[in-house]
C-alpha cells in the first residue's frame, strides 16, 4: 500500500532512443504532479547512420539508466524509500532497449523492496491526458508516433478498443523515411515541419490514401512513394532540388499527412458515438507526432466543429518520457495490478487484444 495519502511512482522509459526517468506524485482530488523528469536523447549517437541502430540504443540505455535515476531523485529531493512503486516500459519497442529498462527496474525494485509494475508504452501515451489534464473515461485517443498510429477508445486504464489504425507505415515512420529521401536530418518530423514553414502546401497534389474508404484505417506508404516520384521528376527536369522546391515538397507532404489524420478523426468520432451511444468526454492527440503543430490544428478544427473538447499534451510529454510511464504505473497501482520478477520484455504488445490485428503476426505476435 501507499506510504501515505499520495502515491509516488518512479517511471523508467527505454523503448526507443530516449533514456528517461521521472517521478510523478498523485494525490486524490488533485492533478498529478511531475516532481522531476530527466530525458537523455541519443540523436548524436545515431546521426551518422541515418536512423536508430538498436544495438547502440540498447547499450546507451544500459549506460545511462542509473545516472538518470540518481539525477531524477536528486531533482525531486527524494530517496527510493520515499517512493511507492517502480514502473517500467515492458513493451512494445526495440527489444534491446526494453530489456535494458526492465532488467534495471527489476534490480531497483528488488533492492528497494518496492512493487514492480510493467507498463505498456502505448497505454502510457494514451493515458497521458489523465496526467496533465483532468479527463474522465471514456475518451477518444489518436496515438501517432514513429512506430504506431491508432484510434483508441479509452474506457479504463486497462481497457482499450482500437477503432482503426495504419495498415502500413506509421506517420512518424513516413516522416522519417521522407526526410531521409530529401537529405534532411533525423528525426524526420521536426525537420520536415521546419522546412515546410516557408513552403507552399498546395504545390504538389499528394494523395490522401483511404480517404474514400469506410472505417478509421489509414495508410501512409503511398504518400511517401508519391513524394519520391515528385522528387525524381524535379531532379530529371531541373538537375537538382532548390530550397524552394524542398520547402514545397515538405509543406505538401505535411499537409497531406495532416489531412489524412483529420479526415479519419471525423470518422473515428462518429464511430465512437455509434458504438458507445455517447460522445467522448475528450479527443486527445498523443505520441511523438502529436508535437506537429499543423496536425494539432487540423485535428482540433474537427473537434471544434463537433463541439468535442480537444487536448494535446505539452510537447515534452508527446515524445517518449518517463513521466507518462510513472503515471501509467500509478493508474495500475490504484487497480492493484503489480508484476513479479518474471516480468518479460516484449517487442510487440497490442493494447486491444480482442480485435483482429491490422499489422504483423508470427512469433513475436501482432504489432497492432
Amino acid at each position: 500500500m501507499s506510504k501515505g495519502p499520495s502515491i509516488k511512482a518512479l517511471g523508467i522509459e527505454s523503448s526507443c532512443d530516449d533514456t528517461s526517468v521521472a517521478i510523478v506524485r498523485y494525490k486524490p482530488g488533485e492533478t498529478p504532479k511531475v516532481l522531476a523528469l530527466v530525458v537523455q536523447n541519443q540523436s548524436t549517437l545515431h546521426e551518422q547512420y541515418g536512423g536508430i541502430v538498436p544495438e547502440i540504443a540498447a547499450r546507451a540505455h544500459s549506460d545511462r539508466l542509473d545516472s538518470c535515476t540518481l539525477e531524477v531523485l536528486k531533482k525531486a529531493q527524494l530517496t527510493l524509500t520515499d517512493l511507492d512503486c517502480i514502473a517500467v516500459t515492458a513493451g512494445p519497442g526495440l527489444i534491446g532497449g526494453v530489456i535494458s529498462g526492465v532488467s534495471f527496474a527489476k534490480g531497483l525494485a528488488a533492492g528497494s523492496n518496492l512493487p514492480l509494475i510493467g507498463v505498456n508504452h502505448l497505454a502510457a501515451h494514451a493515458l497521458t491526458a489523465r496526467m496533465t489534464h483532468k479527463v474522465a473515461f471514456p475518451y477518444l485517443c489518436l496515438l501517432v508516433s514513429g512506430g504506431h498510429c491508432q484510434f483508441l477508445t479509452v474506457k479504463a486504464p486497462d481497457k482499450f478498443i482500437r477503432l482503426g489504425g495504419t495498415i502500413d507505415d506509421a506517420p512518424g515512420e513516413a516522416f522519417d523515411k521522407t526526410a531521409r529521401q530529401l537529405g534532411l536530418a533525423q528525426p524526420g518530423g521536426p525537420s520536415i515541419e521546419k522546412m515546410a514553414v516557408s513552403g507552399n502546401s498546395t504545390k504538389y497534389a499528394f494523395p490522401r490514401p483511404l480517404k474514400n474508404q469506410q472505417g478509421c484505417n489509414l495508410s501512409f506508404s503511398g504518400l511517401k512513394t508519391s513524394l519520391l516520384r515528385a522528387k525524381e521528376k524535379i531532379i530529371a527536369k531541373e538537375g537538382s532540388i532548390s530550397s524552394t522546391r524542398m520547402a514545397d515538397l515538405c509543406a505538401s507532404f505535411q499537409r497531406a499527412a495532416s489531412e489524412s489524420l483529420s479526415l479519419k478523426s471525423q470518422v473515428a468520432l462518429d464511430t465512437f458515438a455509434k458504438q458507445l451511444g455517447q460522445k467522448p468526454t475528450l479527443f486527445t492527440l498523443s505520441g511523438g507526432v502529436a508535437a506537429n503543430q499543423v496536425i494539432r490544428k487540423d485535428v482540433q478544427k474537427i473537434c471544434d466543429e463537433e463541439n468535442i473538447p480537444f487536448y494535446a499534451p505539452p510537447l515534452e510529454y508527446c515524445t517518449d518520457n518517463g513521466a507518462m510511464i510513472a503515471w501509467a504505473g500509478i493508474e495500475k497501482y490504484r487497480l492493484n495490478q503489480f508484476d513479479g520478477f518474471d516480468l518479460q520484455a516484449r517487442s510487440r504488445w497490442p493494447l486491444d487484444t480482442t480485435s483482429s490485428p491490422i499489422l504483423g503476426g508470427g512469433k513475436r505476435g501482432a504489432k497492432s
